[in-house]
């Protein structure tokens, strides 16, 4: 049963991404139409585990709308009309940028009605908007069947009148009388009154308390208005953005500009490590001690690195004692949202750190930059290594490894856990990339943490999973560690690269290590039940320096001792 799911699950999957690669090249589509109820019917008949109770008609998925809506613009239950645009000189008009809590993306507020998304990280940007957009659509539905009289008068219930009452603000409620008001809005949700106590406390702050009630009312409006055809919901997507994507516009610029600075800093035909991570780790290991005025002791000091990411004032002293010791900060302007930190370890006093035993001599360069978001990953990679254009002449990059670390979803163990693949397998094809991790299971040997070898599976994206087909990849032979949205992407490029257009040599060593943000086979362990905080800091950590040490013992020739 589980693989005939697990089947059903990657076709509908397939068709999911077919149909919205299709809807963004007509350019429009309406939610309420029929290609929207296609798209509809396929995330549901998916059924995600991030999702929750999406399918059950009399129960909004609190957990799950606060997910999406996390990463989407505030105010977007508002809008009926929603374009997803590129980066179009929206900031030089007087519109304010509406970033998303959880994703760096800005978004502009038109008038009432309509929203604009941009969309600067390609196809799997927009893949993910579409499937956060299409979940809100089927849950403003769930409460529009909910709120009112199924006929042509749309009578609304009398828990409605009452949220539309709290809303509106005309009368100041008690706190008993808006206890009352989320008796009737839990009744209505079909949750208990502790799930919407929890929810509207965590939905709203001090400015905006009642944001739950509001999300609510204008989700059931907006839909109602749909549903009467006096306002049609509709999606669309810019002419400029449909040029764009899929041509490396953004990325060529972002690693045009990369190699130019390493040009001017003279660092263009020195040994380069190149490592996608978060903007922290490497800088907090090489300077952190020193900036802080910490010794380095034999035991490398987790805490520590705890204490530097729960205080801004710790942060800001590394990264300007970083600078001051010659690191290159560049703030991405190219539209990729992709930052980078470029370390000469020739300049850099490794006696204060974990790697102080190493006794390094080299001249290698450690470029760092930040998370690439699924098929951008390919551009920035593939653009990345191509051979660099200055002043007539044409410098190849003398890339030494490529060290991909993140966090990704685990199957095997728990929250904090860490994963080393053997290969990356992209999901819904045959494309499969198998290659020689130089990270290996038994670098992770620890008391606290888990380590876990094996395949990992590249998926279309991370919201679209299910348990059938989680079960599926983690129980036959496929004997998949995890799941993650970059991989298969940064493989593909670094093989490219080096085997086929030897635009880098081929002896260059690959490290990947992720870190488990969430296990999705476990009830409330999924990704909409939030994140790791501290619990990600000795992962993080561990992983950076298994990959430092690599690094720099490369130069001595003693990569795996």
């Amino acid at each position: 049963m589980t693989n005939s799911r697990a089947r059903e699950t990657t076709e509908a999957i397939e068709r999911l991404y077919i149909s919205m690669r299709h809807l963004f090249y007509r350019g429009f589509f309406k939610p309420g139409g029929v290609s929207g109820e296609s798209i509809r019917s396929l995330l549901k008949t998916i059924n995600p585990e991030i999702y929750g109770s999406m399918n059950v008609p009399s129960k909004l998925e609190l957990n799950g709308l606060m997910y999406v809506l996390d990463r989407l613009p505030e105010g977007i239950e508002e809008c009926a009309f929603i374009h997803l645009t590129s980066d179009e000189g929206f900031d030089k008009g007087s519109f304010e940028p509406i970033v998303p809590k959880k994703r760096r993306r800005n978004c502009y507020r038109i008038d009432e009605h309509q929203m604009n998304i941009e969309v600067l990280l390609g196809r799997s940007e927009i893949y993910d908007i579409l499937t956060h957009l299409t979940f809100l659509f089927i849950e403003a539905d769930k409460i529009r069947h909910l709120a009112f009289a199924q006929d042509e008068n749309w009578k609304p219930t009398r828990a409605f009148k009452i949220i539309e009452e709290v809303v509106k603000g005309e009368k100041k409620f008690s706190r008993k009388e808006k206890e009352v008001a989320l008796i009737h809005l839990s009744s209505l949700i079909g949750r208990t009154f502790d799930e919407t106590l929890r929810a509207y406390n965590t939905f709203g702050d001090d400015n905006n308390p009642d944001r739950l009630f509001k999300i609510i009312y204008n989700l059931a409006k907006v839909s109602l208005e749909d549903a009467k055809q006096t306002r049609e919901r509709e999606i669309h997507f810019s002419s400029i953005l449909r040029e764009r994507v899929g041509h490396h516009y953004f990325g060529e610029k972002w690693a045009h500009k990369v190699k130019e600075v390493l040009y001017d800093n003279d660092l263009h035909m020195r040994p380069l490590h190149i490592i996608s991570a978060n903007m922290h780790s490497v800088k907090n290991m090489l300077y952190g001690n020193d900036a802080l005025k910490k010794k380095d002791s034999k035991e490398v000091d987790y805490k520590l690195y705890g204490e530097i990411s729960d205080k801004k004032d710790l942060r800001d002293k590394v990264s300007k004692y970083a600078l001051e010791e010659g690191m290159i900060y560049i703030n991405d302007k190219s539209g990729s949202n992709i930052d980078v930190q470029i370390i000469d370890l020739s300049k850099t006093n490794l006696k204060n750190t974990p790697f102080s035993d190493i006794k390094y001599g080299g001249d290698d360069v450690i470029m760092v930059f930040d998370y690439a978001f699924g098929e951008q990953a390919f551009e920035v990679m593939d653009e990345l290594l191509r051979p660099f254009e200055h002043k007539g002449e044409v410098y190849m990059m003398k890339v030494k490894s490529v060290s991909i670390m993140g966090k990704a979803g685990i199957l095997a163990g728990g929250k904090g856990d860490i994963m080393i693949p053997t290969s990356h397998i992209f999901e819904g094809t045959a494309d499969n990339y198998p290659f020689e991790n130089a990270l290996k299971l038994e670098d992770f040997k620890d008391d606290e943490l888990l380590a876990f070898e094996g395949p990992m599976i590249t998926v279309l994206g991370t919201s679209l999973q299910n348990r059938d087909i989680l079960s599926y990849f983690m129980n036959t032979s496929w004997k998949a560690i995890g799941l993650e949205m970059e991989g298969a992407h940064y493989q593909k490029a670094i093989q490219v690269a080096s085997k086929i257009r030897h635009h880098i040599t081929p002896d260059l060593f690959v490290m990947y290590a992720y870190y488990a943000s969430d296990n999705p086979l476990e009830t409330g362990s999924t990704l909409s039940s939030g994140g790791l905080g501290l619990t990600g800091v000795k992962p993080t950590y561990l992983i950076t320096l298994k990959i430092l040490e690599k690094i720099l013992r490369s130069a001595k020739k003693e990569l795996f001792a």
